[in-house]
This record gives C-alpha cells, sequence and structure tokens, in this order.
C-alpha cells in the first residue's frame, strides 16, 4: 500500500511513531523503518500483533468498504476477512492484506469487519518495489 508518513513524538513505551495516511483514511502507528525516512511517501506492509478475536476486537463492519481510523487511542481496520488454509486470516482493505492469527470462536469467511488494536501493536515496515 502506497502511503505518506508523517513524524510524531516517541510513544511513552519509546517506540517511533508516524501517522500513516492511506487510500482508506489515517491513524497513528510504530514505524519499523530508519528514522531517517519517517516521514514521506512509502510502500509499506502492516504487522499487527493481536490476534482476532470475535466479539472482543473484531466484529461486523456496518460498511462494506476498507477502512483505517483511529478510535481511543487505537487503529481500527476495515476490511473483507478472509480465512487462510493454515487456520490463519488475511484481512482485505484496498490494495493491501494484513495477516492475522485467529482466536476463537470461528469466524465467517469472506466478511466485512472491522478490528480493533492497540496502536502500539500496530507496525509499518517499508518496502521499495
Amino acid at each position: 500500500m502506497l502511503v505518506r508518513t508523517e513524524l510524531l513524538p516517541l510513544s511513552p513505551a519509546g517506540l517511533l511513531r508516524v501517522r500513516v495516511h492511506t487510500p482508506v483514511g489515517s491513524a497513528v502507528a510504530v514505524w519499523c523503518g530508519d528514522l531517517d525516512n519517517a516521514a514521506g511517501r512509502h510502500h509499506i506492509e502492516w504487522t499487527v500483533h493481536e490476534d482476532v478475536l470475535w466479539g472482543h476486537n473484531t466484529w461486523s463492519a456496518a460498511l462494506a468498504e476498507p477502512g483505517v481510523r483511529e478510535e481511543a487511542g487505537r487503529v481500527v481496520l476495515r476490511g473483507r476477512l478472509q480465512r487462510t488454509e493454515d487456520g490463519a486470516a488475511v484481512l482485505e482493505m484496498g490494495d493491501s492484506q494484513v495477516l492475522f492469527e485467529v482466536g476463537s470462536p470461528p469466524l465467517l469467511d469472506s466478511a466485512w469487519v472491522e478490528i480493533s488494536v492497540e496502536a502500539d501493536k500496530v507496525e509499518l515496515y517499508p518496502y521499495l518495489l
């Protein structure tokens, strides 16, 4: 996903943070690239360090369209959730995919969902095409 990032002050835990502006919304996340390149335009990969737990941090989306937003110090990712053959799940958000481990109970396949995650558990890794 091609995004624009702007550097923010370190988190209370000392993590390097950026505000990420995507084609489907914006939020604060942890930057896992070089500090010198933290602000600018990047192709990024999302990594989320939290499992999908239906009814706890994951629920059906009211809108059937991809989205990213900030809500009470958390990042809310909206997309179509697809189960994989190995029991994980992929959240499709526009032209980007985010891999998740799945807690129980099982999820509906190919459902539009929102997943709410602590901002410090959402990492962005820049890469070159």
